[in-house]
């Protein structure tokens, strides 16, 4: 029996379409049980292999999934006894909304008053118990996208797969979706792996993301440890906007090198082991960077451009010959006022700078 930490296990998992080329490389990744864990990356990243895998629509070309300690790579998909759900929804349009619930619970051969009695409790758990008679193309996106959600909870699975099952959605949908299957995850402690390109779902929703880039995981780790502690180049550019500078590194101290930008020295923590005389990139938060000179890191900068984002302005830079410089400033701070062209500077503190790898 597996223990709760790797209730899901890819055990050196390979996957190759043509035989030659590896979609997803070597993959060793442990889900506890009741995690909700997200695949994260671009299109092309693997991410959505490594789901088809565990559905079971895909065979691993090398290595072993596990589910609750059982090799499941043989096991059928529907004999894995895994929840699903789309971005297309998948609802069978000639059956009302009660029968599409009633179908998993049909196969499994559960009885008429337990199968009812189950899709009236998931019905009133994803608030739509006033729609059971309704066909799904009476249904909005959103409200469609609860039932396709309720049919993959409705028997009960211990895992359920999600498949970008928002991307159909519009932008405030989609963002009132996400808190509601956050909640509905911590209602009944099931394992979610979710798969998505989408950076704020991800950091929303998951209790660890893994950042796919290339068939290979490049960091898995905490929403906030991802964003705050990127491990390396492709992850701080890929999770959030980020400031980077490409320099040498003149000097070395403990975990703080100094790297040389057109002549300025920037302090920043080492955290790709650098040595000196390597060429590193710098990576900053926009967040983190303060328009004036109060902190410890300071470099002249030219206003190249304003934006109105409402709860905050965003204002682009030209810092050491980086026309691309963010810096986000708080719409209730009324103590600056910045015009295209003026000259300024800007500081950050050394633990929000991190030196990567080139």
């Amino acid at each position: 029996m597996a223990s709760k930490k790797d209730f899901v296990k890819f055990d050196k998992v390979d996957k190759s379409y043509d035989g030659k080329v590896l979609v997803v490389k070597d993959l060793q990744l442990d889900i506890a049980e009741g995690e909700f864990i997200t695949m994260l990356g671009p299109s092309g990243s693997g991410k959505t292999t490594c789901l088809m895998m565990l559905a079971g629509f895909e065979t691993p070309t090398n290595g072993e999934i596990y589910l609750d300690g059982k090799a499941i790579s043989s096991i059928p998909p529907h004999k894995r006894g895994i929840g699903m759900v789309f971005q297309n929804y998948a609802l069978f349009p000639h059956m009302t909304v009660f029968e599409n619930l009633s179908f998993p619970l049909e196969v499994r051969k559960i009885n008429k008053k337990i199968r009812k009695e189950k899709v009236s409790k998931i019905l009133e758990m994803v608030k739509m118990s006033d729609f059971s008679n309704r066909m799904p193309s009476q249904l909005s996106g959103g409200q469609q996208q609860r039932i396709a959600l309720a049919r993959s909870l409705v028997f009960e699975p211990k895992l359920i797969l999600m498949d970008e099952p928002l991307g159909a959605l519009d932008k405030q949908l989609r963002e009132h979706m996400q808190y509601e299957i956050k909640h509905l995850h911590e209602q009944l402690g099931i394992t979610i792996v979710y798969v998505t390109h989408d950076q704020s779902e991800a950091l929303t929703m998951s209790d660890r993301v893994a950042v796919f880039n290339d068939g290979v995981i490049q960091q898995l780790a905490t929403p906030s440890n991802l964003y705050e502690k990127p491990e390396n180049s492709f992850v701080a550019q890929f999770i959030g906007e980020n400031n980077r500078f490409t320099g040498i590194v003149k000097s070395k101290k403990e975990n703080i090198v100094s790297v040389e930008i057109n002549g300025n020295q920037i302090k920043a923590l080492n955290i790709n082991s650098c040595n000196v005389g390597d060429k590193t990139t710098l990576s900053i938060r926009p967040e983190r960077i303060k328009i004036g000179s109060e902190l410890k890191n300071k470099a002249n900068a030219t206003v190249e451009e304003m934006i109105y984002h409402g709860d905050h302005i965003r204002c682009r830079l030209n810092v050491e010959k980086n026309n691309d410089f963010i810096v986000k400033i708080p719409n209730s701070f009324k103590g600056i006022k910045l015009k295209k062209g003026q000259k300024t500077k800007v500081s950050w503190n050394i633990e929000d700078c991190r030196a990567l790898n080139a």
